[in-house]
């Protein structure tokens, strides 16, 4: 089992086949979103939020079992499956 720490989030990207060029909101996905590291996923898990400068927890906006759309992760397997770990600050967009 993998938990993320800090406002690091665990992410399971989607299958190609799973992936629309439209959203439901009508916003299509050019190409090129999905060639310039950005992709496509579900998160499995999130950390339990950032601390502040001044010692503060700042909770996290994202939680497991939402799709979102996300860029610069660290790229790992873990039993044969792929996986992302990124900061909460590279996940773009919630896809509802």
């Amino acid at each position: 089992m993998i938990v993320p720490v800090g406002d690091r989030v665990l992410i399971k990207p989607l299958a190609e086949a799973d992936r629309e060029r439209k959203l439901p909101s009508g916003i299509i996905l050019p190409e090129t979103v999905s060639k310039e590291k950005t992709d496509r996923g579900v998160i499995v898990a999130v950390g339990e939020g950032r601390i502040s400068e001044d010692g503060k927890k700042i909770p996290m906006r994202v939680k497991a079992g939402q799709t979102v759309l996300f860029q610069w992760g660290d790229k790992f397997e873990v039993k044969g499956e792929e996986f992302f770990l990124v900061t909460e600050n590279n996940i773009l967009a919630i896809i509802k």
